[in-house]
């Protein structure tokens, strides 16, 4: 059969691509005569006869049915043409899986329904089900090793449903080859799908518009028709029926569908409820995470938290956020209670301080926290000050007292406090004037001494951190960064109405640290309502200048360290108030000491005598004081910001009279022993042998020493003292700033000129009285008359005597001290010389052989010792010469010649000493 007409030829088609069910419009030529010429229509393989609907020779409108292939022509077959070609082609795109509860503007097949529960993504949550290829293009997998990607993209995923999606990754490990054209395409469909999102039920009207009006147009031309019958107003018309069948149609399908939807709606608030605890499970966690977070001690996390917690929640208005950040803010305040209270605990360190008050300050805790710290900073340091004493008052009532171990200081604090001591030299002859250095030592720290040390160590360890805390306060590093800018201005008012505050706590410390070193040290210098609680150290001895000297450095070394840390000195002049009365102190009870000291002297004099007619006495005084002037040295130099121990007058009066008891009880000492009786002489004999070549004479146990010559021994010292001793002491003194020095030096010497001239008067009468009172027995021995002897033949023995005599005394002085041999020597001549004129005068004439006899004698014992003739003694030899009567013959001249140089060529050898003195004066 042949055909009359050309085969069909399908040039286009709108749209060119859709879903399965899509209505298209074709157009071409030659697509049939009518629709009895339609024989065939197939797109994409698929047969779409059934939904076409010709319309002209070049315009067919059909439905797109499911196709097996993606992408195929068109092709019209017509009785008249046969079967056509297509010169363009269509897209079918994959229709959205569709259930049976989505919208849907076309109806679907209920035999190929998308079932969520046979779907091969059933395990995943609704929320994470995303398409496969989210950017529409075509996927081409890299050839890049997975390890490589992974360790570049470290932490991160190519999955786009995990929190750690990185895009390069998946750019890279799906469109690595893909042109950029087509990823501007990407762009585009990531877009479109967006918009899609957000159309909802408007793109749902859109996609199904051509279905509605086909609904419409049905639905009309119904109308039309039931109108044409005329049969809708009759009771039980076609449209009655239809309604009738129409709800019980949705009647059946509500009650098919009930539960579908109602566990639809349930599925749907479970879904949302889920999305909300997703979306806010940091405010829903945050209640548990405080709690966690403040066992571990993360109180920094806390904060964190809290502030974010505070910015998104603090002024919501839906109650379930009210309620749970409620449960924060409990928590947080709990958090305040327990951070408080860990600030206020005592001891605890100033970082840990610092770190609490800023955690306070950043959960914004109400009152002032920081000034809190301080203020219980300033009672535990109090309280440590208060217990200190107690437990070592206690200690000393019960204890077994210097060994208690409350008295074992640490060793830096000790080494250095006692690296500041001054050690002065023991004392050459036994002085116990320092206590001996062994390892003992510090078991014999008396209890006030180390209670000071403990108590200054525990505020020099306190109280710095204290006072930092207060500068930390005051320029606002206590607080965070957002504290500091929030509260600046309040706080600013807190740091001007809390300074006195401050300084008063201040002060009160040092009060206190002053008033207890004061009852331990000074007790008498404290009121006596302080007695009872700042004293308590009843029953225990003074304390040495030693101990006080080093309870100085103690307290000056605190001093120092408390101006390091740059506190006032307003605050600190308590300080400097004790430190002056400590040091007055030490120097009072240090010169008692000596004075004590001295005492005891006499009983270590052991009569040994040098070449200058000393014993140790006046060196071992002298070394004594310079010991006690050397150990106040530290004590009596001013440190800076002290003022001089003398500044006083009172303490300067007080120092010169206790200087001048020092120098008065030596004397006194020398008093003493120049009175001592034999009987406590038991150490060393000194023993005078005249006959001896070695004229200093020498130490024998066989012979005793005499109170005469212990006189001489004192005598010795005495001048000694006055013309060297006294006036050393004095240039220590004022070495060492003494005040009053000459009165110190002008009533020594006073005293000890008295007890010189005291002891000179005695000894001189021990030794002339038995001279001159032999001179007149001697004189008249034998019944001898002036009127009436005989011619003299030399010296008569009563003369010889008291020379031997004289010769003796000047034997016992030269064996003690050269220097006192004119001193004494001068003095007897003088009574021999005075008792010598007074007999003369005394004799009412003389006869020519009695006045060559008393001539002669008067001479000789004056040329014997003409080198200690003084004017006294002359004017006494002079009177006595002129009492006789004058020499008239030359023969009585040569006699009286002859015998004397007689009597000295007899007496040579006893003359000597007064020969040998005569040249050694005149030698010096």
């Amino acid at each position: 059969m042949s055909r009359s007409r050309q085969p069909p030829l399908v040039t286009g088609i709108s749209p060119n691509e859709g879903i399965p069910w899509t209505k298209v419009t074709i157009r071409g030529e030659n697509l049939g005569t009518g629709p009895p010429d339609l024989i065939g229509l197939t797109i994409c393989g698929h047969n779409c006869l059934l939904t076409a609907e010709w319309m002209s020779a070049s315009k067919i409108v059909c439905r797109v049915g499911q196709a097996k292939n993606d992408k195929g022509d068109i092709i019209v077959t017509t009785k008249s043409g046969g079967r056509g070609t297509s010169t363009v082609s269509f897209k079918l795109l994959k229709p959205e899986k569709i259930g049976i509860l989505d919208q849907s503007a076309v109806w679907v097949d209920e035999m190929s329904y998308y079932d969520m529960r046979k779907d091969r993504n059933k395990g995943i949550p609704p929320l994470s089900l995303r398409p496969t290829n989210p950017l529409g293009v075509e996927i081409e997998k890299s050839k890049l090793p997975q390890k490589d990607l992974e360790m570049l993209f470290h932490g991160m995923s190519a999955d786009f449903t995990s929190e750690n999606f990185s895009a390069a990754w998946y750019l890279i490990e799906n469109h690595s080859t893909t042109s950029f054209e087509q990823l501007k395409m990407a762009v585009n469909n990531l877009k479109k799908q967006a918009n899609k999102k957000n159309e909802g039920s408007l793109a749902y009207v859109k996609g199904g518009l051509s279905t509605f009006f086909e609904a419409q147009d049905a639905l009309s031309a119904i109308h039309q028709k039931l109108e044409a019958d005329g049969t809708e107003k009759v009771e039980g018309s076609m449209t009655q029926k239809l309604e009738n069948v129409l709800n019980r149609a949705s009647n059946t399908a509500d009650t098919l569908f009930q539960e579908v939807l109602g566990r639809k709606d349930k599925a749907d608030s479970t879904r949302n409820a889920l999305n909300v605890l997703q979306r806010f499970k940091f405010l829903f966690n945050l209640p548990l995470n405080i709690e966690r977070n403040i066992q571990k001690g993360d109180y920094d996390v806390v904060i964190n938290d809290y502030e974010k917690a505070k910015s998104l929640f603090g002024k919501t208005e839906v109650q379930v956020f009210k309620k749970y950040y409620a449960e924060v803010e409990t928590r947080i305040e709990a958090l305040r209670e327990l951070l408080l209270e860990k600030l206020l605990e005592t001891p605890s360190t100033l970082h840990d301080q610092k770190r609490y008050i800023r955690y306070l300050s950043d959960l914004h805790a109400p009152g002032d926290p920081a000034w809190q710290c301080i203020g219980a900073q300033h009672k535990w340091i109090l309280q440590l000050m208060h217990r200190c004493k107690e437990g070592h008052v206690k200690d000393l009532k019960g204890g077994p007292g210097l060994h208690s171990p409350m008295l074992d200081l640490d060793n830096d604090v000790r080494s250095s406090v006692l690296g500041h001591l001054s050690h002065t030299a023991s004392l050459k002859r036994g002085s116990s004037f320092q206590p001996g250095r062994d390892d003992s030592w510090r078991y014999k720290t008396p209890h006030r001494v180390a209670f000071v040390e403990k108590l200054t160590k525990l505020v020099l360890s306190q109280l710095p951190n204290f006072w930092k805390l207060w500068i930390s306060y005051v320029n606002g590093s206590l607080f965070s960064e957002t504290a500091e800018k929030s509260g600046q201005m309040e706080r600013s008012k807190n740091v001007r109405q809390r300074q006195n505050d401050f300084k008063k706590m201040v002060q009160e410390l040092m009060q206190s640290l002053v008033k207890l070193t004061r009852g331990a040290l000074l007790p008498f210098t404290i009121r006596d309502g302080d007695v009872r609680q700042y004293g308590g150290w009843e029953g225990t001895s003074g304390l040495s200048g030693q101990w006080l000297s080093r309870a100085i450095q103690t307290v000056r070394l605190t001093y120092e360290s408390l101006t390091a840390l740059e506190i006032p000195n307003d605050m600190l002049q308590t300080i400097q108030d004790l430190i002056l009365d400590l040091r007055v102190r030490c120097v009072m009870v240090t010169l008692q000491h000596t004075a004590e000291e001295i005492k005891r002297l006499a009983e270590k004099e052991d009569w040994i005598v040098d070449n200058e007619g000393l014993t140790s006495l006046p060196c071992q005084f002298e070394q004594c004081i310079v010991c006690s002037l050397q150990a106040l040295k530290g004590v009596l130099e001013c440190k800076p910001g002290e003022a001089s121990v003398f500044q006083q007058p009172k303490t300067q009066e007080e120092v010169c009279q206790l200087s001048v008891n020092i120098m008065q009880i030596f004397v006194h000492c020398l008093e003493q022993l120049s009175t001592k009786p034999d009987a406590d002489i038991d150490t060393t004999h000194l023993s005078v042998d005249v006959s001896s070549p070695d004229l200093f004479g020498s130490i024998h146990e066989d012979f005793s020493l005499t109170s005469e010559q212990r006189l001489l021994i004192v005598l010795s010292n005495c001048c000694y003292l006055e013309r060297h001793t006294f006036l050393n002491i004095a240039e220590h003194f004022e070495k060492h700033s003494f005040q009053g020095i000459e009165k110190i030096t002008q009533v020594s010497m006073a005293s000890l000129k008295e007890l010189d001239q005291r002891l000179f008067e005695n000894y001189i009468e021990l030794k002339a009285d038995p001279i001159v009172g032999s001179l007149e027995p001697g004189i008249y021995a034998g019944c001898f008359d002036w009127k009436d002897c005989l011619p003299p033949t030399g010296v008569r023995n009563y003369l010889k005597e008291a020379l031997v005599n004289i010769i003796a005394v000047h034997a016992e002085v030269f064996t003690i001290s050269k220097e006192l041999v004119p001193r004494v020597l001068t003095k007897v001549v003088e009574a021999v010389s005075e008792e010598l004129s007074r007999l003369m005068q005394c004799v009412s004439s003389f006869s020519k052989n009695g006045a060559l006899q008393a001539r002669l004698e008067i001479y000789a014992l004056r040329d014997a010792v003409v080198i200690y003739l003084t004017p006294e003694s002359k004017s006494s030899f002079k009177q006595a010469l002129e009492v006789l009567p004058q020499l008239s013959s030359g023969a009585d001249k040569k006699l009286l010649e002859e015998l004397l140089n007689k009597f000295k060529s007899n007496m040579h050898l006893q003359l000597t000493c007064f020969q040998a003195a005569s040249s050694a004066m005149m030698k010096t």
